[in-house]
């Protein structure tokens, strides 16, 4: 077993050796990552990565259970490619759900990129707050708790950007 109790973060910059077997596998689960990510469908780059691997195991990490099922059925080609070109010694392939991975804005704003052409996205309608409902936000922010009234005026002060942008000349 491991030990697996936490050290003084000064013990680490005095053990020159340990630091440096920490930065060498860093660099090889980067460098792991990429060839890991090389072997993939191109639609999988941005919602999988390699996690570690130890004993044998590669755990990979996905953004959520779709991206998991694809992945699955890559599973067996990612196994017997790995194994001959880059690590003999894998035994299996551990796949792991982290939704933090679906969360990049980047991640987000590349789908929309992606999968809505440039002419129309200009014509797409933007959703807009009526009037009506602004009034209603605010009589409901009159009786909440501070952050929510906050948040709430907030909301409804972007119907009143709405109706001055429309005024302008």
């Amino acid at each position: 077993m491991r030990d697996s109790r936490p050290l003084l973060l000064d013990t680490l910059f005095d053990d020159t050796d340990l630091l440096r077997n920490v930065q060498q596998r860093a660099i090889a689960l980067i460098k792991l990552n990429k060839a890991v990510k090389a072997l993939l469908p191109k639609q999988l780059h941005e919602f999988c990565r390699v996690a570690n691997y130890r004993q044998g195991i590669l755990v990979l990490e996905v953004a959520n259970a779709s991206w998991l099922t694809l992945l699955r059925y890559e599973q067996q080609t990612l196994l017997s490619t790995l194994r001959g070109e880059i690590l003999p010694s894998l035994v299996s392939i551990d796949i792991k759900i982290n939704p933090k991975l679906s969360t990049n804005k980047q991640t987000a704003e590349n789908l929309v990129h992606r999968y809505i052409p440039e002419s129309t996205k200009d014509e797409m309608p933007m959703r807009q707050l009526s009037e009506q409902s602004a009034k209603q936000l605010k009589e409901l922010a009159a009786r909440s708790p501070k952050r929510l009234r906050e948040k709430l005026e907030r909301l409804a002060a972007l119907a009143g950007e709405r109706v001055n942008q429309r005024n302008k000349p």
